[in-house]
């Protein structure tokens, strides 16, 4: 296994069935993003985890965040579209 876990625990992970006490940790999603060669900041927000370098981010530029959860989904598309055109021009 190259986790440590049993199967019934990632298929209670998959399947959204997991106990209080049961939530992968941070350690954990470390090893599963780099296993599966995934992103492992994506993992750990879906896992309801701010990594610590976002968290910081946020903290910052609060105005920043509190004005994105304020808009709807065609205005986020349209703002990521322009940030990820700015960083392709660099």
């Amino acid at each position: 296994m190259l986790l440590g876990v049993s199967f019934t625990y990632i298929s209670k992970v998959e399947n959204e069935k997991l106990h209080f006490g049961d939530f992968p940790s941070e350690r954990f999603i470390h090893r599963l993003a780099s296993v599966l060669e995934a992103d492992e900041h994506e993992l750990l927000l879906l896992a309801d985890k701010v990594p610590e370098s976002i968290r910081r981010r946020i903290r910052e530029r609060p105005d920043v965040f509190l004005a994105i959860t304020r808009m709807d989904d065609a205005a986020i598309d349209l703002l990521f579209a322009t940030v990820a055109g700015q960083k392709a021009l660099k």
